[in-house]
């Protein structure tokens, strides 16, 4: 039947129907799932090697690569910030398992401040692991839904009330910033 002979509400209908059919077949071919998700839970983009010359706080350090300082944003965690409750343990936690080290970073992308999201290793240990491991991080599900094994680091330091969860009822520092945004007190 011609296009023409179509009403507008028809032609409306049956362009839904078929846009639908074709998400519907992207999402069973997996493309549209894998778009979707985003660069944050394809793995990491490259692998970068350096030396540690700066530690800024729980999360994010600075990695000395071939005469580059590049910040990197420890992927998959979120430290408390320095005025928060553990902030500074935090951030002398970090210190000393990467300060002066070389370090192998996987890169899993950019973040809106530009820094290099990265999975950083110590030889073959996992410093973003080891940091919700020893409670001086949480698991940052918004920006790693995938990473289980930092899900279970968490669910296991919270359980044996490692660093920040000795507290009852630490803040995450996602809602701190947000406080501090909106202008509230921090609790």
């Amino acid at each position: 039947m011609p296009a023409l002979l179509l009403s507008r509400v028809q032609r409306t209908t049956l362009t839904w129907f078929l846009w639908a059919i074709a998400v519907a077949a992207a999402l069973a071919s997996g493309y549209a799932a894998a778009a979707l998700a985003g660069p944050r839970a394809q793995g990491p983009k490259e692998t970068i090697e350096g030396k540690v010359v700066a530690v800024a706080d729980g999360d994010t350090v600075t990695v000395l690569v071939d005469s580059v300082q590049v910040k990197v944003r420890l992927w998959g965690i979120d430290a408390p910030e320095k005025a928060q409750a553990f902030g500074q343990r935090s951030r002398e936690h970090v210190s000393s398992l990467v300060f002066g080290k070389n370090v192998r970073v996987e890169v899993w992308g950019r973040d809106r401040y530009d820094r290099t999201l990265g999975r950083i290793f110590v030889d073959a240990t996992d410093v973003n692991l080891q940091m919700v491991r020893a409670g001086m991080a949480w698991w940052y599900q918004q920006y790693s839904p995938k990473a289980q094994d930092i899900e279970v680091a968490e669910q296991q330091a919270r359980s044996a009330k490692l660093g920040l969860w000795r507290d009852a009822d630490p803040q995450p520092p996602w809602e701190f910033r947000k406080a501090k945004r909106a202008g509230r007190p921090a609790p």
